[in-house]
């Protein structure tokens, strides 16, 4: 059984104008969830909460979450150069959004789910310590893990992010920690314009950061050929106690934000060789919705990534690796 973290109250997070970032995104998401009748009938909805101010400070620093609110509260439309807007349920929303991240933690830790998929929205990845951008007010996933590492007394979460758009605010708070290894694939060159090879983090942290900048129109194969050749023996090596998905789909070769050319069957793939990995090691996985902006495209990634963590590891097959 899968557990989703979803409230109807992410819908209320919506723009003032045009904007990729929208709740429909979440509305094709539920929708292709619902009319696949064999998924449906293997996961479970789960209500997520709000996160406190407290918890937010856990990563971002009590100047970024005054900001923000004092922002929202004044009626501000945009947080930041122009992207990233706000309406009067915007911080509401946001804190259901790192809220349900947490939610997922303490249920997979509790052991009574392996395997959550948080739904949630606005995203997270772009959101830096000090700096709202991207869409993102607040980083949901590194407030998830160093949740995780605080009140669960975890030594070493790993992160995966696969969005098409590096996720630099991840690293950015992460980048001094051997706490936490964050691994990205990412479109380069593309907003936000980091996440080269070289960057592997600083101090205690070095090391536990590695990026795979990818140019325009790279497939499936090559993505797994990482997965299969450098990523999995690193997790290995790194031995965690909970592994985290970034889970964007907007590398999917019909988002209109890039030009990647994944498929809904490689995040299947990529899902299933991350799945096999944890079982081995015998932890959970918390995935997090970040970006994806082709609503059919995404309703069906969704479905397929989740449907890798049904799967039997052992199903996989050599050729399987190369559909794509």
């Amino acid at each position: 059984m899968i557990g989703i973290i979803y409230s109807d109250k992410y819908l209320l997070h919506a723009p003032p104008f045009y904007h990729s970032e929208n709740p429909e995104r979440l509305s094709a998401i539920i929708n292709s969830i619902n009319t696949n009748s064999d998924l449906k009938r293997r996961i479970q909805f789960l209500e997520p909460r709000s996160a406190s101010q407290e918890e937010i400070r856990l990563v971002h620093t009590e100047k970024h979450f005054n900001y923000v609110k004092n922002s929202i509260q004044a009626g501000k439309h945009v947080l930041d150069s122009g992207d990233t807007y706000a309406n009067k349920h915007s911080l509401d929303v946001a804190l259901l959004a790192a809220g349900g991240v947490l939610t997922a933690v303490d249920v997979v830790m509790n052991e009574k789910f392996l395997r959550i998929f948080c739904a949630v929205r606005p995203p997270g990845h772009h959101a830096e310590s000090n700096r709202v951008m991207g869409f993102c007010f607040f980083n949901n996933i590194a407030i998830g893990a160093q949740h995780a590492i605080e009140k669960h007394k975890l030594e070493r979460v790993a992160i995966v992010d696969w969005d098409v758009h590096h996720g630099n605010g991840t690293q950015e708070i992460f980048y001094n920690s051997s706490e936490v290894l964050f691994i990205s694939l990412h479109q380069h060159p593309l907003y936000p314009g980091t996440g080269m090879s070289s960057e592997i983090g600083i101090g205690e942290g070095k090391g536990f950061t590695m990026n795979f900048p990818l140019p325009p129109r790279t497939g499936g194969k090559i993505y797994l050929s990482i997965f299969n050749e450098k990523i999995l023996q690193r997790l290995i090596d790194f031995n965690p106690q909970l592994l985290m998905i970034s889970a964007g789909f907007d590398a999917h070769r019909d988002d209109p934000l890039s030009d990647m050319k994944l498929v809904e069957n490689d995040y299947f793939q990529m899902t299933k060789l991350l799945n096999r990995l944890a079982d081995e090691i015998g932890i959970p996985i918390v995935s997090v919705l970040e970006g994806g902006y082709n609503l059919t495209a995404l309703g069906n990634s969704v479905c397929k990534h989740l449907e890798g963590f049904i799967h039997e590891p052992n199903q996989m097959t050599e050729s399987s690796l190369c559909e794509s």
